[in-house]
Order: structure tokens, then C-alpha cells, then sequence
């Protein structure tokens, strides 16, 4: 059964960093292309990061663009998320999720399957 493990959330200052973990089992991360998301508590779901199978393109939303970066380690079908200079609107749970998809590029949309949500909160 393919599942989706999130991890790495955590309470951090503003202007501090973490690093987000997803974690593949069932599958072969190496056929997909994945992304994160993250919900603000009253807010919709946003997309915020996603990289393609091969890793060779990424694509940010533009209010993370400079702060996060989207990796990926295929051989241990997992896929990170570091947040530097974390800001108080960067609290949300974060998702990550996956598509199955052969394009070279990715978009902030359309993904099937989803992790369980890890919580991040920027406070002072």
C-alpha cells in the first residue's frame, strides 16, 4: 500500500529553520513527482513546493521563494523540505503528497496521494 510518512515539524522562532521529511513506503518515490502543501488554521490548503521525479526541476510559491528548498534522496525514497528565515505566516501543518508523473516539470496541483501532516509553528 503506497503511504506517505511526514515528519521533522516542530516549534521554532521566527527567522529559524526546519527541515521536513517525507518518507515513502509501498512505492518507488523515483516514479513520482512530489510536493508540499501546508493549512493555516481558517485557511485553504496552499501549494508551496514541488520537485520532479529526477529532481531536476522544482517550482515555488512566490512567498517561500529564497527562504525553502525541495530535495529529494531517490535511493532512500525520501523527499525534505528545509525552511530557513521561518516568519510567524509560515504556521500551518505541512503535507506532503505525490502524482505519478514522467513531465519535467511540476505544478502545485493534481497530486493522489498524501501524508498525514506534520504541525509547524513559528512563535516567539
Amino acid at each position: 500500500q503506497l503511504q506517505l510518512v511526514d515528519s521533522g515539524g516542530g516549534l521554532v522562532q521566527p527567522g529559524g529553520s526546519l527541515r521536513l521529511s517525507c518518507a515513502a513506503s509501498g512505492f518507488t518515490m523515483a516514479n513520482y513527482a512530489i510536493a508540499w502543501f501546508r493549512q493555516a488554521p481558517g485557511k485553504g490548503r496552499e501549494g508551496v513546493a514541488c520537485i520532479t521525479r529526477s529532481g531536476g526541476m522544482t517550482n515555488y510559491v512566490d512567498s517561500v521563494k529564497g527562504r525553502f528548498t525541495i530535495s529529494r534522496d531517490n535511493a532512500e525514497n525520501t523527499v525534505y523540505l528545509q525552511m530557513n528565515s521561518l516568519k510567524s505566516e509560515d504556521t500551518a501543518t505541512y503535507y506532503c503528497a505525490a502524482k505519478n508523473s514522467v513531465a519535467g516539470y511540476c505544478h502545485l496541483r493534481g497530486y493522489t496521494h498524501w501524508g498525514q501532516g506534520t504541525q509547524v509553528t513559528v512563535s516567539s
